[in-house]
């Protein structure tokens, strides 16, 4: 409920691609008890539920629902409170015969806390346009639109964030001039994703700021991260009414310097106490 005194406000939510919690749980450990982030989505844990580390978490004052499965993909929420109405997958909100195939590979979990869902995603990324990856990865940001429809009818305070393997505008790429064919750039990628948003969502990084050259995402390879050739693929897509209440959305790069770093860095939006 709204106001509820357990729950935390200011309230923050993080988003971060981890790629792989067995290699990174040192770095997150130590970075929520820097950042006392309320929840962490997590991407690309890439461990069985049961593999998972809830035990580390908890030592830190923190629980974890987990949706994973092993070497791939896997996402997981990580709070400080506990969160209600715990769902995982597409099918836990949608009919079996529009999931089809798609929750094969474990990359939505969704739930809620106070007056807020929050939806957590691992967006396929599609090896290469024109693949069946490709055509996979359509596929899926079709049916994440329908999902997201269910839920927002449900929620009027949707916060959707991960990794969404997408560009959206050529501002959020360090050179889109020859990226037009390119995964995560090409036009029916963003046009699925604008689908998508046109639900009622909004970029709450946006509302902050209009600048280029602010990105979420470097290649490990050419030294991308010191030369900062990097995309901005991290997002947290907000309904209309949580859009107007967020007052921080912010890229946190220092991650990203550590050694043996993920390839992601966490976006974190922030709520006032209402």
């Amino acid at each position: 409920m709204l106001g509820d005194a357990t729950l935390p406000y200011p309230m923050q939510v993080a988003t971060w691609n981890i790629n792989s919690i067995r290699t990174r749980l040192p770095h997150v450990t130590q970075w929520l008890q820097d950042h006392v982030v309320d929840v962490l989505c997590l991407q690309e844990t890439k461990v069985i539920d049961g593999d998972f580390p809830l035990q580390a978490f908890e030592d830190i004052g923190y629980q974890a629902h987990v949706y994973g499965q092993k070497a791939y993909n896997g996402v997981a929420m990580i709070s400080r409170v506990p969160l209600q109405r715990v769902r995982k997958g597409f099918a836990a909100i949608l009919a079996a015969d529009r999931v089809g195939d798609l929750d094969a590979q474990k990359r939505v979990i969704s739930a809620v806390i106070g007056d807020i869902c929050i939806v957590n995603l691992y967006v396929p990324n599609g090896a290469s346009v024109g693949s069946q990856k490709y055509d996979y990865k359509l596929r899926w940001l079709h049916c994440l639109r329908d999902y997201l429809q269910q839920l927002l009818a449900e929620y009027p305070n949707l916060n959707v964030c991960g990794d969404f393997n997408v560009a959206l505008e050529d501002r959020d790429i360090y050179d889109a001039s020859d990226k037009a064919n390119h995964i995560m750039a090409s036009a029916a990628e963003r046009q699925a994703l604008q689908t998508v948003l046109g639900i009622g969502l909004q970029d709450a990084f946006r509302k902050f700021t209009a600048e280029p050259g602010q990105f979420s995402w470097w290649d490990y390879r050419a030294a991308s991260f010191r030369r900062n050739l990097g995309w901005r693929i991290d997002h947290h897509y907000l309904s209309d009414p949580l859009y107007e209440r967020a007052i921080s959305c912010t890229i946190d790069v220092e991650p990203r310097k550590l050694e043996k770093p993920s390839d992601h860095a966490p976006v974190i939006v922030e709520y006032p106490t209402p």
